[in-house]
């Protein structure tokens, strides 16, 4: 599922093109962000792409998702 991942004021943001949503992003599973697994406020979790520690925000980028809590 294609995952738009910025920096805003409040921290890191998650938009979802396929269902026209947009949550912060409240867990990391690894530090430098890409390779693991992140949590949106809503629930749902991503593993994302092993991509490079400097990765520049915002990118789209295909993830996985692995739970919906709703």
């Amino acid at each position: 599922m294609k995952l738009m991942i910025r920096r805003t004021g409040a921290g890191l943001s998650a938009y979802v093109p396929k269902k026209d949503l947009e949550e912060p992003i409240i867990q990391i599973e690894n530090e430098c962000l890409w390779g693991g697994a992140v949590t949106l406020r809503n629930g749902w979790r991503f593993v994302l792409p092993d991509l490079p520690r400097d990765t520049r925000l915002p990118i789209t980028v295909e993830a996985r998702k692995i739970s919906d809590a709703e």
